[in-house]
């Protein structure tokens, strides 16, 4: 029998917020690499390479929409989940209209964040083999 893992990237420039959801997701048995901005997730991480991308919006340099920007086409093996402490009621449909599967407001319920995850690899059928 084959063991898998579902690949997560957090993409926030806030360290502990990145500690933190890998500390939570690694919990529920997720695999984790975490990158305090886009640009060293670009850098490290192929595009070819699946996984579910929970991503910041306000990030200096290239933000979450800049990121968005640059990930493969919609349809790709990477879907997002956006996370901003942003009370802007007008992020979630820009969000939504970009193709991600949610957008959650920090501070978010654990439980809500998981099942975005699930959602996301369900929906993309993405299960990445155990490293």
């Amino acid at each position: 029998m084959l063991l898998t893992k579902k690949q997560i990237y957090i993409v926030d420039d806030d360290e502990s917020i990145c500690r933190a959801l890998s500390m939570l997701l690694v919990t529920y048995g997720f695999t984790i690499d975490a990158f305090t901005s886009a640009e060293k997730f670009f850098s490290v991480v192929p595009d070819s390479v699946p996984g579910c991308l929970i991503l910041d919006v306000h990030m200096p340099g290239l933000d979450g929409w800049g990121t968005l920007r640059n990930l493969p086409a919609p349809g790709s093996s990477r879907p997002v989940i956006i996370i901003s402490a942003d009370k802007n009621r007008g992020l979630i449909k820009r969000a939504l209209k970009a193709g991600v599967v949610g957008f959650l407001q920090k501070p978010f319920n654990d439980q809500e964040l998981v099942d975005l995850i699930n959602i996301a690899f369900e929906n993309k059928g993405i299960t990445d083999k155990a490293r």
